[in-house]
Formats: structure tokens, sequence, C-alpha cells
């Protein structure tokens, strides 16, 4: 499923591109509208994330044009304004959805598949594997060598990141961000407590989670 995320705040469009590549999604990203309409007719995604404001072309105008093309592709609109009258003009302008900032990961991949699913489409679900450590993202089950592992839910998250995305540098800011929420106010310490302990959940694939010190984890498959 190819997911269009139109936002200008660079660091919350980067954010959303992470975590929705983390549940499977592929991504992309476009900071204004006029980019979004030129990238929707060289290829019409799966669903798109707006915000209203906008440089240039605002949310609700790259809205209209979209639906007068389009009537069927899924598109949440995601904005500061938390107004009703905002939220009514959105839903009348034909979003499907409508997501008020800040929110948090669960709750915008609750509402994407919600979309989907009234769509006909459906969210990916494909198995993750590294050497001999598994993951099933519909059961949310994990397993190493065919035994299976008890894992919380950030946990669970954590580790289907990591394996995820092999060998890539997740910052603690970046990993709070992703699995706890980007409006989440937490410290750096409560990363380093969930990832010692799903090292030691991992036993010996513990050792595939690398520490960078004063940078962040990886996870390298060659442990």
């Amino acid at each position: 499923m190819q997911i269009l995320v139109i936002e200008d705040e660079r660091e919350l469009r980067e954010l959303l591109e992470y975590g929705l590549s983390r549940l499977n999604f592929k991504v992309t990203g476009a900071g204004n509208a006029n980019d979004a309409l030129i990238m929707v007719e060289e290829a019409v995604p799966d669903l798109i994330l707006l915000d209203l404001m906008l440089p240039g072309l605002q949310g609700l105008q790259f809205l209209d044009i979209v639906r007068r093309k389009n009537q069927t592709v899924p598109i949440i609109i995601i904005s500061a304004r938390t107004g009703e009258d905002d939220i009514i003009k959105g839903l009348e302008h034909g979003a499907d959805d409508y997501l008020p900032k800040p929110f948090s990961m669960r709750l915008l991949e609750a509402k994407i598949n919600a979309a989907l699913r009234r769509a006909g489409g459906a969210p990916p679900s494909d198995r993750l594997t590294s050497g001999d450590v598994a993951i099933d993202p519909d059961s949310r089950r994990a397993s190493v060598a065919g035994e299976s592992l008890q894992l919380t839910q950030k946990e669970f998250d954590l580790l289907s990141l990591f394996v995820r995305k092999p060998e890539k540098v997740f910052t603690r800011n970046q990993l709070l961000n992703i699995i706890w929420g980007y409006e989440a106010e937490l410290v750096s310490r409560t990363v380093d407590a969930h990832v010692a302990m799903l090292r030691k959940k991992l036993g010996s694939r513990g050792a595939c989670i690398k520490t960078l010190p004063k940078i962040g984890y990886l996870w390298s498959a060659e442990g």
C-alpha cells in the first residue's frame, strides 16, 4: 500500500514517513500541495494524508482538485485546526476522515486501516524475518528459533522496527518519536530500559541490537 504524506513541516513529515514505513507501508512525502498534485497525476496512491495549512496551494484547494478527478482515493486530513467548523468543512470538501494534531501513531494507524477497509483495500501484513528471528505483524507474535517470545507492546514495536530496517541507525529521540508517539514527553532512559529488556528476552540474539555510544541503536543481522 502506497501512502502520500503532504505536510510542510519537515520534521513531522519525516517522522510520519518513519512511522508508516515501520507499519510496512510504502511512503512518499511532499512539502506542498503543488508538488503533491504532480505526484498524484503520475501515480495515484492508495491513501493520502493531507495537512491543511500549506505554502502556496492550500489543503482544501488540493482536496477539491483531487476530488474532481478521483472520488475513491481515501484522504485523511491531519491538521492543527481543531475547531468543529474546520472539521466539518474538511469532510464537506471530500475528506474521508479528520485527525487533529497532535496524535499518536496508534490512532493514525487505526484510521488508515479503517479508511483502507472502506475503500476495499487492506493494510499490509507480511512476515518479517532476520536469521532465526521471526515476526508476524498480524498476530503481533515473535519467535527465536521457533521459540515464542513474550513481548510487551513496546518491545514488539521496537523489535519490528529494528528487523524491518537492518543496519539503520536510530537515535533515542527517533525511537521515542516512532514507538511512543511524537507528542510523548519521555526521557531517553525509557528507550534504554526497553532495549535492555528486549535484549534479555532475545537471548543470544540480543547481540543483534548494537549500541552506538551517545547516538542510539541499530539492528545487525549478523549479531
